[in-house]
């Protein structure tokens, strides 16, 4: 089992940044890949960005240049860096952890961003 706690959402304005944080912990060891996810009202699920175990880095091409994804390994902590954001950005971002037969989620924290 991983458990995963998102942290750092809230209210921005446009232009602005925010920092999400997701605290792993569990049977974090045999994660392939750990990334994050957004919902927005009416929409699908999306991938935002992903860390694979080995290091590749993936990120939807709405986010490049704007969004960073980085890891803190020894406190098991995942972060999103988002600058530059804007209202298309407002969604629910949750974060994602697999391993070769299990997909696990955090609660979801939601972001905000004001024209």
């Amino acid at each position: 089992q991983v458990q995963l706690v998102e942290s750092g959402g809230g209210y921005v304005q446009a232009g602005g940044s925010l920092r999400l944080s997701c605290a792993a912990s569990g049977n974090i060891f045999r994660l392939l890949a750990m990334g994050w996810y957004r919902q927005a009202p009416g929409k699908q699920r999306e991938r935002v960005a992903e860390i694979h175990s080995i290091g590749t880095i993936n990120y939807a091409d709405s986010v490049k240049g704007r969004f960073t994804i980085s890891r803190d390994t020894p406190k098991n902590t995942l972060y999103l860096q988002m600058s530059s954001l804007e209202p298309e950005d407002t969604a629910v971002y949750s974060c994602n952890a697999r391993t070769t037969s299990r997909t696990y989620w955090g609660q979801g924290t939601q972001v905000t961003v004001s024209s």
